[in-house]
């Protein structure tokens, strides 16, 4: 990774008033969505319960919509790197640093939060090997909500999807929409509205949140509720920052992240039926798929699964302890 690819100095990292203990130690975390988007608000919340808990030793800075100039991919880099000492991290963009990071993403394998909190107890502790092995630390993770298909037409049959350009994140998507016959284009969230306007893509898979954060009515007329990725970001601190602390705060600190962590899941059930009613409000037509699209879709992903288990093959004990206790 190349560090000038930032537009952050070293100096955001970590300071601390040389004069004091640590009692003035500021943090500046990076977060790529806007300020209203319901992660954002998150992360603004745990700051605000890391600065009370801490009595004021630890106060972190959140600097939104992509302000310190890192971008959504490079996010774990700059964490384990130390340019940033805290991200809010969207774990699909980071599977060029571990592709075992691409497992939520397997189209169907948890499309619903119940069943993504289950994958979730076999997923996390590699999850949680993966980020120590990059010199941070994972404090909480909340997902998204279901990732939904933005369109200028309706998605009634699989022909529908016939050589539209959509965006997705990652390499299951590309596959997965390739398979349906879609041209997918891999980008991250900052490039996707600017794409839209110039029309390099007709379409967004994406969730209802961010269709909203976007004004997607401006683009797309169509939104088809496929609800066929698990997505979730994760809080990391980095393990340089993180062990300056005192061993009390840290735990302080871990308290205060899963005690949030819960709530925070529920703002995201909150956060889709919210945002999909605003998106009907400006003219957005919000359908579901049909039980026939739905089982050629399920057709399309399951050999995706057995696909990313041979490409990854730490995957496999996880994905088929998951689908034992799930079925």
């Amino acid at each position: 990774m190349k560090q000038g690819s930032f537009a952050v100095s070293a100096a955001f990292a970590l300071s601390a008033v040389a004069s004091s203990a640590w009692a003035e130690t500021r943090w500046d975390m990076s977060i790529v969505w806007p300020e209203g988007n319901f992660h954002t608000q998150n992360a603004m919340a745990f700051a605000e319960a890391v600065k009370e808990v801490t009595e004021g030793e630890l106060v972190i800075t959140v600097h939104s919509g992509g302000a310190l100039g890192i971008k959504g991919p490079e996010a774990m880099a700059a964490v384990r790197d130390g340019l940033v000492p805290i991200a809010d991290i969207l774990l699909n963009q980071q599977v060029g640093e571990a592709p075992i990071l691409g497992i939520e993403t397997l189209p169907f394998l948890a499309p619903s939060m119940a069943e993504l909190a289950l994958l979730h107890k076999f997923y996390r502790p590699k999850l949680e090997e993966v980020a120590a092995g990059m010199n941070q630390k994972i404090l909480y993770m909340v997902p998204w909500p279901g990732q939904a298909v933005f369109a200028p037409n309706p998605i009634n049959t699989v022909e529908d999807l016939k050589g539209l350009t959509v965006r997705v994140v990652d390499s299951n998507g590309n596959d997965f929409f390739g398979a349906l016959g879609a041209v997918p284009i891999q980008m991250p969230w900052g490039e996707v509205v600017p794409s839209l306007a110039a029309g390099t893509i007709k379409g967004v898979t994406t969730s209802s949140s961010s269709g909203v954060d976007g004004s997607f009515w401006e683009f797309t007329k169509y939104m088809s509720t496929f609800n066929w990725q698990a997505s979730s970001n994760v809080m990391s601190v980095n393990l340089d920052a993180w062990n300056e602390l005192p061993l009390e705060t840290q735990e302080k600190i871990e308290a205060a992240a899963a005690s949030l962590e819960g709530q925070f899941w529920q703002n995201s059930r909150a956060e889709d039926d919210k945002k999909i009613a605003l998106l009907k409000e400006n003219g957005v037509e919000v359908s579901a798929p049909s039980p026939e699209l739905s089982a050629k879709l399920m057709e399309t992903a399951l050999p995706l699964w057995d696909a990313f288990k041979t490409r990854v093959p730490e995957s496999a004990p996880i994905i088929d302890a998951y689908l034992a206790v799930r079925n």
